[in-house]
């Protein structure tokens, strides 16, 4: 979708899900990976371009991108070497195709190998960081790239780039010219004028100023894209899947309070009215408010047909004793599942119901898959990709599985939800029992509940809460001692989470004013009772993640 680039951190490790069979819109770009620990970026860049995009494994064949209606291609940077033994390399037939490809970095040095040139070691001045290189000005040869249109190429002009190779290419393959050379005179860009690109730097980190620009030449310049991924049209297709895939069926739509499964539900909505019934399913596991909130706005403000569902004992039950968070979410994924179909069951004596709908985005697919083990880790279970129980009855309409956060909220937006919802914080399926850490107890739940509620609503007294990507407590296992009045007391400890991102793939912790820290940190101690310490998460996404399990 079609909106203004925003920054985020550089840093991502998490696998790339495989290609899927699902309709996609008329024009794509095919991202190949090959383990970049920016290639989730280079995907957010492309669809800030307006041009929708997908991440493929690098085993991705000719006929894979034929069959998705690919328009180009993209070859992510990677730790390997050319030479390595099982070095991944391209579907050679995805060079003689005639699609234009742009390789970046480790892809830069894939297409000279795989086309006749020669890579070697880098020698000289090491390239990791900040580095500027100069375009070099049209020789007579051919024409100037068409990458670098709109840029200076004057000479003696430099564009601030971001380096991270240890191979270069020392000889440029049969018909390859050189574009760009950084200041220790490695070739930094090569192209063949047939659609052909290769650059040694990152264009998609925010660290290159112009890569949104060159990524806008590849695309519309050498492409022939369109900047046709909107809002709007994303909406008019993912209605038009729905009604083809129900057909003249009935939907049931999981309801968690956050924005994905709201978006999630309006859009089954539209495409089949009050033939889908959303369900509320009140774990025991929510946000202070929160249940009330939700059966309030579909019923009321948005007219949509709601079942509320008190299933707290139900939940809290098959929790109890358990600390390992893997099993808390498979838990939870399969007693969702179990009550939707309990509640299908009612229904069906009416009409039968055999489709399930669920915000399942991007990031849920891919931090979730593995499907090449030499350069994917399966980072963890989504309680609604990986955590569905075996057997399910239902089929499932996934309609955002390949958007990212921000594009849902501009969905919500246009779908006329409400602006609170369409900024809510995430709120991951499991709920508060994966902030918990450990056992997970009605008492400690109504800890952390009672604890997370005074660090959002600082937020929103100090006008922050819009500017933090994510923010929450957390129920840690310690207990430390304390004093408080004139007594010793030993008691429990809450952890604060607050980060800045815009893709929630990458984060970074929020530089929050102490002042607001401090508000926070004393209203907890003092309000929530059996709480005598709050410390403050100051760990980026990687390492960590964002959740705590």
């Amino acid at each position: 979708m079609s909106h203004p680039a925003t920054d985020a951190p550089m840093t991502d490790t998490h696998a790339s899900p495989p290609p899927a069979a699902a309709p996609h819109p008329r024009e794509m770009i095919a991202i190949l990976d090959y383990g970049s620990q920016y290639s989730r970026l280079i995907a957010r860049r492309v669809r800030e371009c307006g041009v929708y995009c997908e991440l493929l494994p690098a085993t991705a064949t000719l006929e894979t991108l034929r069959q998705l209606g690919a328009k180009g291609v993209i070859l992510s940077g990677g730790p390997d070497s050319v030479y390595d033994e099982g070095a991944r390399l391209v579907d050679q037939a995805i060079l003689t195709s005639g699609l234009p490809v742009l390789g970046i970095c480790y892809g830069m040095q894939l297409l000279a190998h795989q086309l006749g040139g020669r890579v070697e070691p880098h020698t000289g001045r090491r390239e990791y960081g900040p580095a500027e290189i100069s375009v070099l000005p049209d020789d007579g040869a051919t024409a100037p790239s068409a990458l670098f249109a709109g840029l200076p190429t004057s000479e003696g002009a430099c564009l601030n780039v971001w380096m991270s190779h240890g191979d270069t290419v020392g000889a440029l393959p049969p018909g390859f010219v050189a574009v760009g050379r950084s200041a220790s005179g490695a070739l930094a860009a090569m192209d063949d004028g047939k659609g052909h690109i290769g650059i040694q730097f990152h264009p998609e980190v925010s660290h290159t100023p112009q890569g949104k620009h060159l990524l806008e030449n590849f695309l519309f310049r050498v492409c022939g894209c369109s900047p046709t991924w909107t809002s709007d049209a994303f909406i008019e297709e993912a209605v038009a899947r729905i009604r083809e895939q129900v057909g003249d069926g009935r939907v049931i739509c999981g309801l968690s309070g956050g924005v994905d499964s709201a978006v999630a539900a309006l859009l089954a909505h539209r495409a089949i009215g009050d033939r889908l019934t959303c369900i509320f399913v009140d774990t025991g596991c929510m946000r202070a408010g929160e249940p009330e909130q939700v059966v309030e706005t579909f019923r009321t403000h948005l007219g949509i047909p709601l079942v509320a569902v008190d299933a707290r004992e139900r939940f809290l039950g098959r929790l109890a004793g358990v600390t390992d968070p893997e099993e808390k979410r498979h838990i939870i994924g399969e007693e969702f599942v179990r009550v939707f179909e309990a509640e299908a069951e009612r229904l069906r004596e009416r009409e039968p119901v055999e489709f399930l709908a669920q915000g399942t985005l991007y990031p849920d697919v891919i931090e979730s898959t593995s499907h090449d083990a030499s350069a994917a880790q399966k980072i963890k279970t989504h309680h609604n990709v990986g955590g569905l129980p075996e057997g399910m009855r239902f089929k499932l309409i996934e309609p955002l599985r390949y958007l990212f956060k921000d594009e849902v909220r501009q969905a919500g937006e246009a779908l006329g939800l409400p602006e609170e919802w369409v900024w809510r914080h995430p709120f991951p399926g499991p709920g508060l029992a994966i902030r918990v850490i450990g056992e997970v107890t009605p008492e400690r739940l109504d800890t952390l509940r009672h604890a997370d509620g005074i660090v959002l609503d600082e937020l929103r007294r100090a006008g922050l809460y819009r500017e933090i990507g994510q923010a929450f407590a957390v129920l840690t296992p310690l207990q430390s001692v304390g004093v408080m009045g004139d007594g010793r007391t030993y008691a429990n400890m809450v952890a604060v989470r607050a980060v800045t991102t815009s893709d929630f793939m990458t984060a970074d912790w929020a530089r929050l004013p102490h002042d607001v820290l401090a508000r926070i940190a004393n209203r907890i101690v003092n309000e929530v009772p059996g709480v005598n310490r709050v410390v403050y998460d100051i760990t980026s996404k990687p390492p960590a993640t964002i959740e705590w399990e």
